[in-house]
């Protein structure tokens, strides 16, 4: 599965390890449960789930990232959409969607050439420098899980003291 970073001069072909489902619920309490119950009933894993309130308040998007094939992924679109408080489940394009990740990184930077060498490769990745102080550096990124697996590849080596990713969100390009 491919699809192109708009974050970058160019398409840039991006291969993503799983399928992205994005599900419309009723904004109810126990919705997540139900959804995250029927994974766990299948013994299926959910790489990363994202939610969040739309543009009408009282409906909410779910952001599913699987890994799994094609016939088990229709069989969960199938179930999904059978559960109470489900709107809508679509399977995303991946090649036709726009999809961001966003991570919180805080690593060592006890010395200033490690300051300086990490605020260089936070502008290469157009990152945030969050905070500052004399033993670490917490930076923003936003972008493709690859970017933001690409940037943490390169700043490892200073040494991450801690990490928060918030998961896979997408939208379908296009009315």
């Amino acid at each position: 599965m491919t699809s192109y970073d708009s974050d970058t001069e160019g398409p840039e072909k991006i291969t993503l390890p799983y399928r992205i489902l994005s599900v419309i619920v009723d904004n109810k309490p126990g919705v997540l449960f139900r959804v995250t119950n029927l994974f766990r009933a299948r013994n299926f894993n959910i790489e990363s789930i994202t939610v969040g309130t739309t543009e009408q308040h009282d409906i909410s998007r779910m952001t599913i990232a699987i890994q799994s094939d094609s016939r088990t992924t229709d069989q969960l679109v199938k179930q999904l959409s059978k559960l109470i408080d489900i709107i809508e489940v679509r399977l995303l394009d991946t090649g036709n969607t726009v999809f961001r990740e966003l991570a919180l990184i805080k690593m060592k930077a006890h010395d200033p050439t490690s300051r300086m060498e990490i605020t260089h490769f936070s502008n290469i990745f157009r990152a945030k420098i969050l905070d500052v102080n004399k033993d670490s550096m917490m930076v923003e990124i936003t972008g493709t899980p690859d970017k933001i697996d690409a940037f943490k590849s390169i700043v490892d080596p200073y040494g991450i003291i801690q990490i928060a990713r918030t998961g896979v969100s997408a939208l379908p390009r296009g009315v």
